[in-house]
């Protein structure tokens, strides 16, 4: 769904082309449904009249039976015609909505790791399952009640003009009064209603950040700020809230009012008209009656309206989402690769986060099939931006990164990262058991190839110790293992992954000394014929890397390998010999 570029809004066109016509066989017999559920409504004032008019005054018992008869079946007709409308359209809003966050949730995933690092996941949530939800006024029963409902406003106006056309005149005037209000305050309403989209994704955001960080705030005693924080919030929403109910107020108040001033006015001149034989009491009965039927609609299409500008302020918000540009571009990037070497290149490749800052400049180097190249430096020099250069989580601004000599930027991400293994420094494990995460990469995998993973990572070290093994549930993030059995899992899914290339984050950051001893033999095995990227603060467990870069201010400032650094008596000699002080 495109929005309208100069006002940023989705309009009513937009949603029929998109929305409503695609199921328009589906609206179109609830519109006839409704039509006829209105319709059914209708005889009842209609009976009224004959009632007072003819079959009172002539004691006609028969005539009198026949009509409590069409009454009950219009009744009855109203009562099936709903149920069925509600059945039909209510359920397919709620399955558009399924399709519709599945939809928001796939963009969202297809976009850049840049846009991730720039948005709350709790506000991401929120804008997949809270904004999409609207959607249900138009598909559902709102939007065919809102036509329906005008269809027996203009039925129910004809039959009041029949009646009494001065009386009808005199009705008009409050009832245009009332839509002149309305319209104005929908307008008002709607970025009301899109600004509360984007303040409860905030809150949201907010919160899960408290509830994932709840050792932090409790290890600094700050329960009370971040419920200062989640209070601040609330109260922004609670505003919002409130713009929106004085609208809606000023529209119920006022309909009420001028509607009920069209009853005084009808009391009035119908009570002189009864009074002046111009008027039988059947026809003033009929015509109360009607008028109901004429506004009822109308106060109900406040409340429609309402609903359906909520609806058209969370599809603004969503399609902000699906306008973004993916980062798996098939226009851009048509490259598909088969069989991989392995051979990264990196030639003069600049990046910045921001514009006018960046944070690697011109860097060159080769990284062949087979080779193990370290990055070295201090914290913010520009390492983790080069692996994730390296990882395609970022493209260059300038300069060219290849695989055996395609143009990365112009390679299908997809048929890349399949052949790519990431182990990070505080890796991500998802809640479940350490079964399902080893498998994560590869679900179908026999128990031969997970076996052969958890024994490379040293994980069944710890699971034989476990009453439920590789089954044992680790909670959300693994809190319920220590920093090194994650950091095995974590080894032992990238082993199950049998990639091409390899990034180490530090990986074995979070081991002890026994351990990190077990995991570097597992990744030296997992190592060999691979081209491998290490990230790594201690020095030591690169000794035997092919190529180490020395990183600083984005700039490679030294390299080759570690006996040739050492000789050179530079940067890297001053880092290594310090670190063995230590």
């Amino acid at each position: 769904m495109k929005k309208d570029k100069k006002k940023g809004k989705v309009t009513l066109g937009q949603v029929f082309k998109t929305i409503m016509w695609p199921r328009r066989k589906l609206l179109l017999v609830g519109l006839v449904l409704i039509v006829i559920s209105r319709l059914a409504g209708l005889v009842l004032p209609g009976a009224t009249k004959v009632l007072l008019d003819d079959i009172i005054p002539n004691k006609d018992f028969d005539y009198l039976k026949t009509v409590l008869i069409i009454v009950t079946i219009s009744l009855a007709i109203q009562a099936s015609t709903s149920y069925i409308l509600t059945k039909l359209l209510s359920v397919e809003a709620q399955h558009f909505i399924s399709v519709l966050r599945v939809q928001v949730q796939k963009k969202i995933l297809s976009l850049p790791i840049r846009y991730f690092d720039n948005n709350k996941s709790g506000a991401l949530v929120s804008r997949i399952m809270t904004d999409v939800e609207g959607v249900r006024n138009l598909i559902g029963t709102g939007l065919v009640q809102l036509v329906g409902g005008t269809l027996t406003s203009v039925v129910a106006l004809i039959l009041l003009i029949k009646i009494s056309p001065w009386m009808t005149l005199l009705v008009l005037v409050p009832v245009a009064i009332f839509a002149f209000i309305a319209l104005k305050a929908f307008g008002k309403i709607r970025p009301i209603f899109k600004l509360r989209g984007k303040i409860n994704a905030d809150v949201s955001g907010r919160l899960t950040e408290t509830l994932n960080g709840i050792r932090v705030i409790k290890g600094f005693n700050a329960e009370a700020q971040e419920t200062k924080s989640f209070e601040t919030g609330v109260g922004l929403l609670f505003e919002n809230v409130k713009k929106s109910l004085t609208f809606t107020a000023i529209m119920t108040s006022s309909s009420g009012f001028l509607l009920g001033l069209a009853s005084v006015m009808i009391m009035g001149i119908g009570g002189y008209m009864i009074m002046d034989d111009t008027l039988t009491r059947g026809d003033f009965f009929a015509f109360t009656l009607y008028l109901g039927f004429m506004i009822a609609p109308i106060v109900q299409m406040g409340n429609i309206g309402s609903q359906l500008t909520e609806s058209f302020a969370g599809l603004d918000r969503t399609a902000e989402i699906m306008d973004m540009e993916p980062e798996n571009d098939p226009n851009i990037r048509t490259t598909h690769l088969k069989d991989i070497k392995g051979d990264i290149k990196f030639e003069n490749v600049s990046f910045a986060y921001e514009e006018g800052k960046e944070v690697v400049h011109n860097v060159t180097f080769d990284a062949p099939l087979g080779s193990v190249t370290a990055l070295v430096g201090t914290s913010g020099s520009g390492k983790s931006t080069i692996a994730g250069l390296a990882a395609t989580f970022l493209t260059p601004d300038s300069g060219t990164i290849t695989i055996d000599g395609q143009d990365l930027s112009k390679v299908d991400l997809s048929s890349y990262r399949r052949n790519l293994g990431v182990v990070l420094q505080d890796d991500f494990l998802f809640e479940g058991t350490i079964r399902e995460n080893i498998l994560f990469p590869r679900p179908d995998a026999n128990a031969e190839d997970l076996d052969k993973a958890v024994k490379s990572a040293y994980v069944n070290e710890f699971t034989d110790r476990f009453e439920n093994g590789l089954d044992t549930l680790i909670g959300e993030r693994g809190v319920k293992l220590s920093g090194g059995q994650r950091q095995r899992i974590a080894i032992a899914r990238a082993v199950l992954a049998d990639p091409k290339i390899i990034i180490l984050d530090e990986a074995t950051s979070n081991l002890d000394t026994e351990s990190e001893s077990l995991i570097q033999k597992s990744l030296a095995e997992l190592m060999k014929g691979r081209t491998t990227f290490v990230i790594a603060h201690r020095l030591s467990t690169i000794r035997q890397a092919t190529q180490i870069l020395v990183i600083e201010k984005g700039l490679i400032q030294e390299r080759g390998n570690h006996d040739e650094l050492i000789a050179a008596k530079g940067r890297y000699f001053d880092l290594y010999t310090y670190q063995a002080r230590i």
